[in-house]
């Protein structure tokens, strides 16, 4: 099935980096949707392992393709003949990387419902500007946070609450021990609202879902009424999920993406690196959370189509996380961001004995750091391929060719992948020469249908049929991109997007704040770190106020970990806070190593 999607011009001198045989456009496999490429390869792959979670205790379980299919089906089950959704329904899914994710979001698609990824994270604030904006009838959420929900959940249209447990779905008994544990530790939060347990929804489904082979048939069969399989066909231009991201405007927002635009990107990954995947013999490391739309799409959907053993690590902090999915499992292939590859060049335990079946290690997320490029090839004697991509692409865009004869670039994102156009433009959508710095604009199958309810936002991120990232780049002559500025505001906070607008609306509804503004500066640990100007209101302020005032509203991530006082801020003729003025002067104190902690230690700043 080719996808109706403009061509790539035939002069774009990536193209010649390809190896023989890769397809310069895209078609997809014979899947109408993604419900058909669950069910397609857990037959072909059955009992083969599909997902294995890992504690830092060392307990681990693991699903075999065949299994994640069938639990899946009673959970979709669940989903339309238990609770009533209807095809186009979203669900929202706040959970780390366990085994309850793959079950509950296959299971949501296969539905025919609408995914929504969710970070488990959130502030109550952001659970429920999130729900509501979604519309989502349904939430699945980890029994730790439920303590968010009393105040998150009453303005939302969630109707229905279903509760996992770390513990579910591993072997007896595993499971008892590790839901023990988290009660004697009361990590267990608590909630007055009406919740319902995953295991029971499974139940719940599998009495409604009947199917002797579920990859050959599939018959719903609720008190004996059949239900046809076309109540929950989904066409390619239906959407499969709402994947939330920032934007200049600082209100979180989504990105629609259909199961086109998904699959295409999935095959797009599969052409671009088939010389290093071996169909049914892969295992790739899933340290990255499953909520973000780089690992959703590559280390979830690419891998398990192609018969991938997924490892997931429900949270890889501390590093030393990782080290039991390393000494149990053959890790192949790993995604990560610059700040997981600098931490475990620092553990002892990794570099001494590097792991002996990795071939292929991927960035994303964020700029991976020449240095850390460097030592990696030193130590572990091999390439960190980083690539580029954005929630509104599905994600991936670029990425830095995986076989041999062609050059790995440190610094740069890499080429197009096949079936996607890249260029350079000017402020007037003007593509501009090779070697010019300009916007990075990107066409393709896997580009987002657009944003959730907000078409002015959608009309001035796709124009005439390109998506404008907003970041500043070149290309040059063999066609590798390089990022070199950015044009919105963002901060990457260890491959995190955050955005200023939305800690400086929160910093300012405290009433000691007259003003703030927000930047992000160069950090070794974290990519970047978040730093708050403050004009107070009171003479004496006290930054510990303020960092527990964003506690109260924002993900961590999010919390501004240097607050600076100044008595005004820099402004524009209009009125408008220049951001890119104290961007530069704490640059130069940055390379200076001169950071002030202190407002006696400041000289105001002058617009």
């Amino acid at each position: 099935m080719q996808l109706n999607t403009p061509p790539v011009s035939p002069t774009r001198p990536w193209g010649n980096l390809y190896k023989p045989n890769t397809k310069p456009g895209i078609t997809l496999p014979n899947w109408k949707n993604l419900q058909e490429m669950f069910v397609d390869t857990a037959k072909k792959y059955g009992n083969q392992d599909a997902f294995s979670t890992v504690l830092p205790n060392g307990f681990t379980c693991t699903h075999s393709f065949a299994e994640i299919d069938r639990l899946s089906d009673s959970f979709a089950a669940y989903l339309r003949l238990h609770l009533r959704l209807e095809k186009g329904d979203r669900v929202a899914v706040q959970l780390p990387n366990c085994p309850a994710w793959p079950i509950c979001a296959f299971g949501i698609l296969k539905a025919g419902c609408v995914l929504v990824n969710t970070n488990p994270m959130y502030t109550e604030h952001e659970m429920e500007h999130l729900l509501t904006d979604s519309g989502a009838k349904v939430l699945i959420i980890l029994n730790l946070f439920l303590g968010k929900l009393d105040k998150a959940i009453p303005a939302t249209q969630v109707r229905h609450i279903v509760v996992s447990d770390l513990g579910d779905f591993f072997p007896f008994p595993t499971s008892q021990l590790i839901s023990l544990s988290m009660r004697l530790k009361k990590q267990i939060g608590r909630t007055r609202m009406p919740i319902h347990s995953l295991t029971g929804a499974i139940t719940r489904g599998r009495r409604h879902f009947k199917a002797v082979r579920p990859w050959e048939t599939q018959t719903w069969a609720p008190e004996g009424a059949h239900i046809p399989n076309s109540s929950v066909h989904n066409e390619l231009s239906d959407v499969a999920l709402l994947q939330y991201t920032g934007g200049t405007t600082g209100v979180s927002k989504a990105a629609i993406l259909t199961h086109e635009n998904i699959l295409a990107n999935v095959n797009q990954v599969l052409e671009f690196a088939w010389q290093r995947l071996d169909p049914g013999s892969e295992t790739i490391l899933t340290a990255l959370p499953l909520y973000h739309i780089f690992a959703f799409t590559v280390n979830a959907l690419t891998f398990f189509s192609i018969g991938g053993h997924n490892v997931m690590v429900p949270n890889p902090r501390p590093i030393s996380n990782l080290k039991h999915a390393f000494d149990t499992f053959p890790i192949t292939w790993m995604s990560g961001v610059n700040t997981l590859y600098n931490a475990l060049l620092h553990e002892d335990w990794f570099t001494k004995h590097p792991p002996k079946h990795l071939k292929v290690a991927i960035a994303g997320g964020a700029a991976l750091q020449r240095a850390v490029g460097e030592t990696w090839k030193q130590k572990i004697k091999m390439d960190i391929f980083e690539g580029y991509g954005l929630t509104e692409s599905s994600p991936v865009v670029c990425f830095n060719p995986v076989w041999d004869g062609a050059p790995t670039k440190l610094g740069s994102i890499g080429i197009p992948l096949p079936g996607t156009d890249v260029r350079i433009a000017d402020d007037e959508g003007n593509e501009l020469p090779i070697g010019d710095a300009g916007e990075i604009q990107v066409r393709g199958p896997q580009v987002m249908k657009g944003y959730w309810n907000k078409p002015d936002e959608t009309s001035h991120t796709i124009r005439e049929g390109w998506l404008c990232t907003g970041d500043i780049g070149v290309m040059d002559r063999q066609g590798y991109f390089s990022i070199v500025d950015r044009k919105k505001d963002m901060i990457l906070v260890s491959g995190f997007n955050v955005y200023p607008n939305e800690i400086e609306d929160v910093l300012v509804s405290h009433p000691n704040v007259k003003e703030a503004a927000v930047i992000g500066l160069p950090d070794d640990a974290t990519g970047e770190t978040i730093r708050a100007y403050i004009v107070s209101r009171i003479e004496q302020p006290n930054p510990e106020v303020l960092k527990k005032h964003c506690r109260e509203y924002l993900t961590s991530y999010k919390v501004p970990r240097q607050f600076i006082f100044v008595t005004e801020l820099p402004k524009s003729n209009v009125g408008k806070v220049l951001r890119k003025d104290l961007r530069n002067v704490a640059l130069q104190e940055w390379n200076q190593k001169e950071t002030h902690t202190h407002p006696q230690s400041l000289k105001p700043l002058q617009s």
